[in-house]
């Protein structure tokens, strides 16, 4: 029987906290040894802005429960795109055509070689 790899417990906080608020399309990618200032980015969608900050704001709230409050957060006005930097975890929550139109996921899978699922 093959053992699952470990799951990290702060990308799991990151994917708990999204899918608790119903975000859609919740997707982990590992860039350790490809970026040089995270290990994971955490994609998710919301589907309005409010919906974009809420999850947003559940992912701030998280961390700082788990005494590790955001290095910094990119985008919380408009709502469109927020950017919550964890350090080792970035997590990316966008709304659907802000997704499909930068395609950043595709960008770091290239990097990675990691398959889309």
């Amino acid at each position: 029987m093959i053992e699952p790899l470990p799951v990290n417990p702060e990308v799991q906080r990151v994917i708990d906290a999204m899918e608790d608020l119903k975000a859609v399309d919740v997707r982990d990618l590992d860039v350790t040894g490809v970026a040089n200032f995270t290990d994971h980015m955490v994609f998710a969608t919301g589907t309005s802005n409010r919906h974009v900050k809420a999850i947003a704001q559940a992912v701030i709230d998280a961390a700082r429960e788990a005494g590790a409050p955001p290095l910094g957060v990119e985008g919380e006005e408009a709502g469109e795109w927020v950017l919550v930097d964890l350090g080792d975890v970035v997590a990316h929550i966008m709304l659907p055509e802000t997704r499909d139109f930068y395609d950043i996921e595709r960008l770091w899978r290239e990097q990675t070689g990691q398959d889309a699922d």
